[in-house]
């Protein structure tokens, strides 16, 4: 069993910031091991189906005006063999359950934000876990740009603005999870500002 006490869930998340930042309700529907394929972990699961949690969120909360959502590094995990493109191809289902007609006139439409998360790292808590899987998710933001403009939604690269932990190559420390939640709604504001 892995010892997860160096990634606590903290109490200021990116979420928490955006929404601080914005001035607006943010909703987290956050799960650590969430898969963004529509199938349970191998050993965590069926709870852990992104699909699932999407259509759960969905049906659960509203009116929403934006949806986010980063979600495929748990589908790195070496037990699931996924390449970049069939991880992106399932975000692209996620996104493809959100703009259904019934969904969007339930909410009165809403915009979607496709996060892609920064790489992962080697080595760390999880490092057999993700085996030689940094290659992998170094491909990630091509594929996930791809889906996005394929798609018709807006996209941001959390690469550019932070790195994985070095403690367990995956997660992210309190200070990342500012830093994110910042660039996240300065993303926000320039969209809705009529930034591309």
């Amino acid at each position: 069993m892995h010892d997860t006490s160096h990634h606590p869930r903290h109490l200021r998340r990116w979420p928490m910031v955006i929404g601080e930042t914005l001035g607006c309700t943010v909703i987290e529907e956050g799960l650590p091991g969430r898969l963004a394929a529509g199938h349970g972990d191998t050993t965590m699961g069926l709870e852990m189906d992104g699909q699932l949690g999407l259509r759960i969120a969905l049906a659960s909360h509203g009116p929403i005006d934006l949806l986010t959502i980063m979600l495929g590094t748990n589908d790195l995990k070496l037990d699931h063999g996924k390449t970049a493109t069939q991880i992106a191809a399932s975000v692209a289902g996620l996104i493809k359950i959100a703009q259904d007609a019934d969904i969007q006139a339930k909410h009165g439409g809403f915009d979607i934000l496709l996060i892609c998360p920064p790489p992962i790292l080697e080595g760390g808590t999880f490092a057999s876990d993700f085996a030689g899987q940094r290659v992998v998710s170094e491909a990630l933001p091509a594929a996930y740009a791809f889906v996005a403009e394929t798609r018709g939604v807006w996209f941001m690269n959390a690469g550019a603005h932070i790195r994985s932990s070095e403690v367990d190559a995956i997660h992210f420390d309190a200070a990342t999870h500012e830093v994110l939640g910042r660039a996240v709604a300065a993303e926000v504001k320039r969209r809705e500002s009529g930034g591309s």
